[in-house]
């Protein structure tokens, strides 16, 4: 299977926000340190990391809306410089035009990309139906519940047809009933349009429930710590899998991983507040 994004060696650094006469004042602030990663094509890969490592981050890298300071990302062999179509992005927030239905939401983005109109709303039509959609063509985002707009945004970011589709914890606003019923849908969708998918959470649980892969970053600066493959038998299970014991031995690896650089990390973020006082 040939690699569909690929992440060498990338670096990224901010200008420091401490004041200039403090004494521990440093004129660079690095996010993202030395990230390797290969994402197979049609590949569905979770990142998890603690708070402020630097997940969006490489998020934003990989939609080119910011440039790494140094190494490079490649998108089917060639390298990512800004952003483009090629990259169908789902952030937490909704994001839709209120001042346009739901079909129209979806159509706006074709529109700009000069497909036209008969194309544009049956691709429109065919993406609400593939999020179970349906019959709310017509409705603005004010009339859909959080869970409704975000199958929207799904929608959306599909219909572009997109080689990759990055989301940025598209469920962690939703409540965990309409959480679990997305996370089910995105499953479905992933297996119908064979998307390589790289997704972002703070949720273990979800991670494994989604993922072939899940990559644990540390604290920061943000760093590939591991790269924990689940199992296929996970995968394919039509049970509750976070009922099964290999589900629990699972999670138990990725968070024996994960909270020692939670605990790095609040121990970083308890060391600056301290130097601010």
């Amino acid at each position: 299977m040939s690699s569909a994004l690929y992440l060498d060696h990338v670096r990224k650094v901010f200008p420091a926000q401490n004041q200039a006469n403090s004494k521990k004042y440093k004129p660079e602030f690095i996010a993202i340190e030395n990230v390797t990663l290969d994402i197979k094509e049609g590949e569905f890969v979770s990142i998890v990391g603690p708070s402020g490592c630097g997940k969006s981050t490489l998020l934003d890298l990989i939609a080119g809306l910011t440039k790494p300071s140094s190494g490079q990302i490649l998108l089917n062999g060639k390298q990512i410089t800004q952003p483009g179509l090629d990259r169908g992005i789902v952030f937490q927030q909704y994001a839709l035009y209120p001042w346009l239905t739901a079909l129209e939401n979806i159509e706006f983005g074709l529109e700009a990309k000069g497909i036209d109109k008969a194309t544009r709303r049956e691709k429109a039509l065919y993406y609400l139906q593939l999020v179970g959609l349906s019959g709310f063509e017509k409705h603005y985002p004010n009339e859909l519940s959080g869970g409704m707009k975000q199958r929207v945004a799904i929608a959306r970011s599909l219909a572009y047809e997109p080689e990759i589709l990055l989301m940025d914890e598209p469920f962690a606003a939703l409540d965990a009933q309409t959480r679990e019923t997305l996370q089910e849908e995105l499953i479905k969708i992933w297996q119908s349009s064979k998307k390589t998918i790289v997704f972002i959470t703070h949720s273990i649980d979800e991670a494994i429930y989604l993922s072939q892969r899940v990559a644990i970053m540390t604290s920061r600066p943000g760093r590939i710590k591991q790269v924990i493959d689940i199992p296929l038998s996970l995968q394919s299970l039509d049970e509750d899998i976070r009922s099964t014991q290999e589900y629990g031995k699972i999670r138990h690896q990725i968070w024996s991983l994960l909270s020692e650089e939670v605990i790095k990390a609040q121990a970083l973020e308890k060391s600056k507040q301290l130097a601010h006082n």
